[in-house]
């Protein structure tokens, strides 16, 4: 089992790929483990990329419990074994929790990243994420940690994935409870207690940038991603159509082709970060995979910006009849409809 030793702490990482493909990193999110990437470990090689997942200290086959241990110490550690395993420009990729521990490492180590991949995450909470933040952290410490799952499972995975994978589900609540521990993640979780925006730094980070985002994700919503996206220069926002949160389990071969389409990119020099919206097919064959999104990408009913549209033209309508009113003072009488008057005889 390849164990890194950094000052006292084992960490578990595995590495799958040639040697001289570009390195995709990918940072767990909070109760993941390495073999929950198994899919990828094929799937990144195939499309000229090489994987590295590994459990951050607190979670999975790495030392746990570890008290203390934040965002920053987190990112220091990632750094650290890429140091040990003479990986010098990795693309990394974090997922939820994860995301953070990226966003944290792209800020620290600007010459040591060649890419950054946030998933499904946020660089500061908001009303609804920390009240999910609160219960899920409650139902760990109160209840225990297969509770702590089962609130997770229909945040994560869509309806139709939960309907026809009722047994897998199941398997992956048992392979959670069993290889991960309770006072581990919960020792992770505190880390969100006195967690600080970091929306301020993301201007500095300015290598590629991808930003996921899945079309039904409750738990990181939307304007989180766009937060990051308005904030590093270098990014772009792509959105995967008819998936939750962690939609990386989900749609493996999907995912796989957009992180293996964003390497080559930026590999052969194309790749323009200019903060612009994506939308993707929903099958991993489809040419384009990627649509530019031409709507209020924020909308969860999107209205097109085009004047012609007729329900855009008759919100836009509306809303600007209020605000006229508004600004005078008055309104309109409404017009009385003629009497009717019965015919004689």
């Amino acid at each position: 089992m390849p164990v890194f030793d950094h000052e006292g702490h084992a960490i578990y990482y595995e590495l799958h790929g040639r040697e001289r493909d570009p390195v995709i990193t990918i940072v767990n999110g909070l109760s993941m483990r390495t073999g929950h990437w198994a899919p990828y470990f094929e799937l990144l090689p195939a499309r000229g990329c090489r994987v590295l997942t590994y459990d951050m200290v607190g979670q999975g086959a790495s030392s746990k419990p570890i008290l203390g241990a934040d965002f920053d110490d987190q990112a220091e550690m990632l750094a650290a074994l890429h140091v040990h395993l003479g990986i010098d420009f990795p693309y990394v990729l974090g997922i939820s929790f994860g995301g953070v521990v990226a966003l944290k490492y792209a800020i620290s180590h600007p010459e040591r990243i060649a890419g950054l991949i946030p998933v499904s995450t946020f660089s500061e909470l908001d009303p609804q994420l920390e009240g999910h933040a609160q219960n899920l952290y409650q139902g760990l410490a109160r209840v225990g940690f297969e509770f702590y799952l089962d609130l997770l499972m229909p945040l994560n995975f869509s309806n139709a994935y939960l309907a026809s994978n009722r047994e897998l589900t199941r398997i992956i609540k048992r392979v959670g409870a069993s290889t991960n521990e309770l006072y581990g993640i919960q020792n992770l979780m505190e880390s969100l207690a006195d967690f600080r925006s970091i929306t301020p730094e993301l201007a500095t980070i300015r290598c590629p940038t991808l930003i996921l985002h899945a079309e039904f994700d409750c738990l990181t919503p939307r304007h989180l991603h766009d937060i990051m996206r308005q904030h590093i220069s270098t990014s772009r926002l792509v959105l995967v159509p008819r998936v939750c949160h962690a939609f990386t389990l989900e749609i493996p071969e999907l995912t796989s082709r957009v992180l293996g389409d964003f390497v080559r990119s930026v590999e052969s020099g194309e790749w323009q970060g200019d903060q612009s919206v994506w939308i993707a097919a929903e099958d991993p064959g489809a040419e384009p995979l990627l649509t530019r999104c031409e709507q209020d990408h924020l909308r969860a009913i999107p209205l097109p910006r085009d004047t012609g549209n007729a329900a855009a033209a008759s919100v836009r309508a509306s809303r600007a009849g209020r605000g006229s009113k508004a600004a005078s003072g008055k309104t309109t009488p409404r017009r009385k409809a003629p009497r009717k008057v019965p015919p004689k005889g």
